[in-house]
């Protein structure tokens, strides 16, 4: 099963943008994810068209499952 960690952000003009993080540490609290998104916003690193992240919309960690029927 592989876990992956989807950050989800907006930008001061409304555009929507999702950060993923793939295999996050078990255990992550709300607290912890919510502290990480704000340091991520006001670090202003990423840019979508030359604006950067202004607001957390949420986080979710989602599960999937793989069965590889045919393998070559």
């Amino acid at each position: 099963m592989t876990k992956t960690l989807q950050l989800n952000f907006s930008t001061a003009a409304g555009k929507k943008i999702m950060l993923t993080v793939d295999n996050p540490r078990a255990g992550l609290t709300a607290l912890e994810v919510n502290t990480a998104m704000q340091g991520i916003i006001s670090a202003a690193v990423f840019e979508v068209n030359g604006l950067p992240l202004n607001e957390a919309h949420g986080a979710r960690i989602v599960e999937r499952n793989i069965a590889e029927l045919v393998n070559g």
